[in-house]
């Protein structure tokens, strides 16, 4: 059980996603301008991540290896992630529409989510097994979700600042994300 905390503790704070990967960064930018849709993106990711992070230690393990064709993972492994892009697009829009129109042109982005691929990877460096795959991946998720909602409450409260000209919009928001980044830094001790 320890193990799976030091896995969990360590994928949200610690090596963060986001923050100390720089995994996942597209999404974390540009749909960080409000909060209610970055709980949207986070949730969107968690379902996307965890459901990619199971199928593809599957093919990997069960196809892939067996096989010897592991050189094929990455092609594999975006295959499915698109996959299951499709299916939360379209749930999504059935379900939430409101939120579906939120994300707009950020929901087909996640197939190209780096992180989502990154997690999937990196489940094979570090030779996780199923439950250990579906922890970490649950875990990074959870890290996507806090820095973005995080970054995004910065975001809105720093557009309502008085800031130069120069500084508003973008610049003032790479500041933010890179004092957020060595704010999750502290936690390196941690584990």
């Amino acid at each position: 059980m320890e193990h799976y905390l030091i896995i969990l503790v360590s994928a949200i704070f610690i090596n963060n996603i986001v923050l100390s990967r720089f995994l996942g960064v597209c999404p974390f930018l540009g749909v960080s301008k409000n909060t209610s849709t970055a709980v949207g993106m986070g949730g969107a990711v968690l379902f996307v991540m965890t459901v990619a992070t199971i199928v593809t230690f599957l093919i990997y393990n069960y196809l892939l290896l067996p096989l010897n064709i592991a050189y094929l993972q990455t092609v594999a492994y975006i295959l499915v992630i698109a996959f299951l892009v499709q299916v939360v697009e379209i749930v999504l829009k059935k379900v939430s529409p409101d939120l579906y129109q939120a994300l707009g042109v950020f929901l087909p982005l996640i197939t190209t989510n780096c992180a989502i691929l990154g997690v999937a990877i990196l489940v094979v460096q570090n030779e996780y097994n199923l439950m250990e795959s579906v922890v970490f991946a649950i875990a990074n998720a959870i890290g996507f979700t806090l820095a973005i909602v995080l970054f995004s409450s910065l975001r809105e409260h720093i557009d309502r600042a008085d800031l130069p000209p120069a500084m508003k919009g973008v610049p003032a928001a790479l500041i933010m994300a890179g004092i957020l980044s060595m704010a999750f830094m502290g936690f390196a001790g941690l584990v």
